[in-house]
């Protein structure tokens, strides 16, 4: 009757071991640690970067625990802070010569100490949030308002250009807003104009202005299409913030749309508030310029001369100098697109670009009068520019065309990122601003941790002294929940912040609650005059659908918080319902499968350790059951 087959008792081992390995390390600590990432997009994070940072802390001699590196940056790891220190000062030297121009970001970081083998099975902690590990958080408020007037300036354009090469003649277009008014005196031409906004651009409403003998087709945005420039450019914006933060070495920003129009981001483990208020804030420009081929240029290049007039010196990825001329062709204004992708020719890799109409018809004149010469795409971060790549023009031009050549895939993929996330779709503004201490940050672990463990310690006490061994049973199962529960947030990588704690402490009394249940059906079972086993199945039966019913009802209450809520709420919400599907795995399939194991085998079972059972006697009075 209360015996479990073999799988069952699998299904609790495996879940057991899973439980234990993925928990575990969160009690390997973080050892201090130096990370050096680019500090600017065009410069590469490589093997070389790796073997400049071994020789710098080898000269300085100073032995790293560990070097590692991934797509983004190097990390050393140091068994103490005073080393950390002095690697980073040891570091600093050897890659950043010049701090006007730092080419890499050298900052202090926190590494975990989980085992190799760990991460071999994706094992790793969770990350801290910002109340618990301390940080800076800033609310940012995007200006939509420019995003749609530049992309009103876009469509001017671009209805400049089509008019044109359709002949059709009007009185001039010119932006008022984020509304394009085109004047025209001519209805046949007016009823042109028409048909080829409503075929050509979709996304445009026209309405009609008389204004004397002029009739003004005054276009502007339907609001679905603004909704979608408005999104665009909140996601662009994610995006280019995301590969900014990357220069601060935090382990687990938070970059987060907040409404529609403000951007949150955390950063724990920061502390230098104004470092990261420049970073986010940094602007990086992206021009074309013609190469100067001319013998001083080649001379210059070469550097047997001078740079001439009109000329500056650039130095590409791979460090090779390149004279371009000051004149700007274009501007990443005009750029719209870069995506990567493979020349169906050579099937080598490229890039191909799209610029606006304005782009587009300069782009047409210039390659046409500078064939087979080199042009220069430039970007400036920090007041420092570098050449992305520069290629020969090979044909003449129009705003579709692609670079390609002498590039892998990597790197054809690295720069279409570097040309479509170099810089801010829209403007922004630090609206909120906030710093928490890293001591803050500890006590709040502290607290946290001691609610948790105090609540689950006074749980098991009174479980145990009011049910006895079945309360044994119940605080093993309400261990093996949190276990499972802490798992499953480290299996998922989530953020750990104090209101996650307090969900972890309500999740406790939450799931011994269906312990109660059961606890208390097996009782009411045997005042009702059942034998032992037949108490323990019926009391699991029977209290099943309870538990079931009870704790639907709080994880609808748990998605209604996870689908409306944000920020500290989504937190709670996602630790509440994890808790509760661990809670319903521990209490009901967990604790039983102890119960059978010590009961189960017991054929003649006469009494079970569950506390006092209180049976009414014949003549109503309450006496204790023997």
């Amino acid at each position: 009757m209360n015996r479990y087959p073999l799988w069952k008792y699998a299904i609790l081992v495996v879940a057991l071991v899973i439980g234990v390995l993925y928990t575990l390390p969160n009690f390997f600590g973080e050892d201090p640690a130096v990370q050096v990432s680019a500090a600017r997009g065009a410069v590469r994070v490589d093997a070389a970067l790796e073997a400049r940072v071994t020789n710098a802390l080898t000269q300085a001699g100073i032995q790293p625990l560990g070097i590692e590196r991934d797509a983004s940056s190097v990390k050393a790891r140091f068994p103490n802070t005073d080393v950390q220190l002095k690697a980073k000062d040891a570091i600093l030297k050897a890659l950043v010569p010049d701090p006007n121009d730092a080419a890499y970001t050298v900052a202090l970081n926190l590494l975990s100490r989980t085992p190799a083998w760990m991460g071999v099975v994706n094992a790793r902690p969770m990350y801290l949030g910002l109340d618990l590990r301390g940080g800076v958080h800033f609310m940012l408020q995007v200006d939509m308002q420019s995003a749609l007037t530049k992309k009103a300036e876009s469509y001017s354009g671009d209805l400049r250009t089509i008019l044109r090469d359709k002949n059709i003649r009007h009185a001039g277009i010119n932006r008022n807003g984020q509304a394009i008014e085109i004047a025209f005196r001519d209805p046949a031409a007016l009823q042109a104009a028409r048909g080829v906004l409503a075929d050509q651009f979709p996304d445009l409403q026209v309405a009609d202005r008389v204004d004397g003998d002029t009739t003004m087709l005054v276009a502007t945005l339907k609001p679905e299409a603004a909704r979608k420039v408005q999104d665009q450019a909140l996601k662009q914006n994610m995006v280019t913030l995301h590969n900014r933060i990357n220069e601060l070495g935090v382990a687990e920003p938070v970059i987060q749309q907040q409404g529609v129009d403000r951007i949150i981001v955390q950063l724990p483990g920061v502390q230098d508030t104004a470092r990261a208020k420049e970073i986010l804030g940094r602007t990086a420009t992206l021009e074309m310029r013609l190469v100067d081929e001319s013998s001083e240029g080649r001379a210059a290049e070469a550097g047997a001369g001078p740079v001439p007039f009109g000329s500056e010196r650039f130095l590409q990825r791979d460090g090779r100098p390149v004279i371009v001329k000051k004149q700007v062709v274009l501007t990443g204004d005009n750029l719209t697109d870069a995506q990567p992708g493979f020349d169906q020719q050579t099937q080598q890799p490229k890039v191909d670009l799209t610029v606006d109409a304005k782009g587009g018809r300069i782009m047409r004149d210039v390659s046409r009068e500078n064939l087979k010469k080199r042009m220069a795409i430039v970007l400036f971060e920090k007041g420092k520019g570098q050449v992305l790549t520069a290629p020969v023009i090979q044909s003449e031009l129009s705003n579709r065309f692609q670079i390609s050549g002498s590039m892998t895939t990597i790197e054809a993929n690295d720069l279409a990122l570097l040309l479509r996330a170099g810089s801010l779709a829209a403007p922004m503004e630090i609206i909120e601003e906030m710093t928490i201490g890293p001591s803050l940050g500890a006590e709040n672990i502290a607290k946290g941790f001691h609610s948790v463990a105090w609540g689950f310690a006074a749980i098991c006490v009174f479980m145990i002294v009011y049910y006895n061994l079945f309360g044994v049973f119940s605080s093993i199962a309400l261990g093996v929940n949190l276990l499972l529960l802490v798992a499953i947030l480290s299996m998922l990588q989530a953020t750990l912040t104090l209101p996650g704690m307090a969900a972890m402490a309500l999740a406790l009394g939450m799931a011994i609650d269906s312990n109660v249940l059961i606890n208390e059906r097996v009782r009411e079972e045997l005042r009702a005059g059942a034998s032992p086993q037949a108490a323990i199945h019926a009391g699991y039966d029977r209290a099943w659908a309870t538990i079931l019913d009870s704790n639907v009802t709080t994880l609808i209450a748990g998605v209604a918080l996870l689908a409306f809520g944000s920020g500290p709420v989504r937190g709670f919400a996602v630790v509440h319902c994890i808790g509760i599907l661990t809670s319903m795995f521990s209490a009901v399939f967990f604790s039983r499968g102890l119960v059978n194991l010590w009961y189960g085998r017991q054929k003649k079972l006469k009494a079970v350790s569950i506390g006092t059972v209180w049976r009414p006697g014949a003549d109503g009075a309450i006496t204790k059951a023997e």
